[in-house]
């Protein structure tokens, strides 16, 4: 079997609400989902969710290669960029390829992933994450009863500028969660999306914990910011979670040297390869992994191999428009059918035929940095407009 060639394709998906975090809000609820299709000489194609940056100089790496080699096939797509380096949108690139490839050992052998990658339990723990900064409290409401109707007990929600209203939103979630199944203690984490600095975060967290018990805070500080990770991890009593967007071990091994990350995390962007080796190494420090993203499919199977996962990330019920996935969600955790590979699906058609058009991330999106991000003096209501002598940066 060798690889001849690959399509790429860009959905969407529709929240059908707004969506986004502390750095800002899709008031439309629609976000791009690029995707690779790769092809071989024997009739199987296998789907691998990421960007389409440079693939044409990533996939030199892998064209004409057996795709069950997936392994070394992926360190042949690092080397390929060696010079201009593989962080960022190339490293997505090459994890959508890699997941490709992945679903394709899979189906050659005609079994699902999780069986292959050696998983013995098809079902996945989640927790409910709503990005829902930009929702109102009854709307808030509304979306977790339909997570906690899926058997979920455990929730993480989008803050990160305002105390008070963290709290508010915080105990809303609670109440929720803890109506829908009474006797169980249900569970809270928040992210604020690198929002903060070190003190800023230690205050922000502690003030919540006057009331509120917090299984973790994700992405207190800067990602690459391992003394701030530390520090926030000594100041409160929340776990600190964080790695989403670090592209590398290189870039994980400073966090976790330093004891500065509690639950490691991987973006379900970055591959299934990339996933299980976070995984050994933070197994090597005895500390939990947990999978973060839109549509996990490929780390949920992944998830199933792995001694130290943890919980995996569940945002939108609902697939990628013209995506069809061979699993479901019960009793608060993704179960994964036995269709071959990755149990996905894509209609071509219905993608090319929807009519919704993502847009290019832009100024007031959560993929643009707000120019004061971590330094606001003062509170900021998300989606109110705020005059600029409440956005002083602090004292130098």
């Amino acid at each position: 079997m060798r690889i001849t060639g690959y399509r790429t394709l860009t959905t969407v998906q529709d929240w059908g609400r707004p969506v986004g975090d502390a750095n800002g809000v899709f008031a439309d609820g629609v976000i791009r989902v690029p995707l690779v299709v790769v092809e071989t000489d024997v009739g199987i194609t296998g789907v691998g969710l990421g960007s389409h940056v440079e693939i044409e100089s990533v996939f030199a790496a892998v064209e004409g290669e057996d795709p069950r080699g997936v392994t070394a096939l992926y360190d042949r797509m690092l080397r390929q960029v060696f010079k201009a380096g593989h962080g960022g949108a190339v490293f997505g690139t090459i994890g959508a390829l890699d997941t490709a490839l992945w679903d394709i050992k899979a189906q050659a052998v005609g079994e699902p992933l999780w069986r292959l990658l050696g998983g013995r339990d098809r079902r996945v723990p989640a927790y409910a994450s709503g990005l829902d900064i930009g929702l109102g409290d009854d709307e808030l409401v509304a979306a977790y009863e339909t997570y906690a109707a899926h058997g979920l007990k455990v929730a993480k929600i989008k803050g990160g500028l305002d105390v008070e209203r963290d709290r508010d939103r915080l105990i809303l979630v609670r109440d929720v969660l803890t109506a829908a199944g009474p006797g169980t203690r249900p569970g809270l984490m928040l992210d604020v999306n690198e929002a903060l600095t070190r003190k800023q975060a230690v205050r922000h967290v502690g003030e919540l914990e006057r009331t509120l018990d917090l299984i973790w805070v994700e992405e207190p500080v800067r990602r690459w910011d391992v003394e701030g990770h530390a520090a926030v991890s000594r100041g409160v009593r929340a776990s600190v979670a964080s790695g989403e967007n670090l592209t590398g071990l290189e870039q994980y091994r400073p966090l976790i040297a330093a004891g500065a990350v509690d639950v490691v995390q991987a973006g379900a962007g970055w591959g299934v390869t990339h996933f299980l080796r976070v995984a050994a190494l933070a197994h090597a420090h005895d500390l939990p992994v947990s999978p973060i993203g839109a549509t996990p499919v490929g780390l949920l199977h992944a998830a199933t191999s792995v001694p130290n996962h943890l919980v995996t990330e569940l945002q939108d019920l609902r697939p990628p428009s013209g995506l069809t996935l061979d699993l479901h969600v019960e009793d608060g955790a993704f179960v994964l059918g036995d269709s071959p590979g990755l149990g996905l699906r894509v209609d071509e058609e219905a993608v090319a035929a929807s009519h919704l058009r993502p847009t290019a991330p832009a100024p007031g999106s959560p993929h643009v940095r707000p120019e004061r991000a971590g330094h606001r003096l003062l509170a900021v209501t998300p989606g109110v407009a705020v005059p600029p002598d409440r956005l002083n940066p602090l004292p130098s």
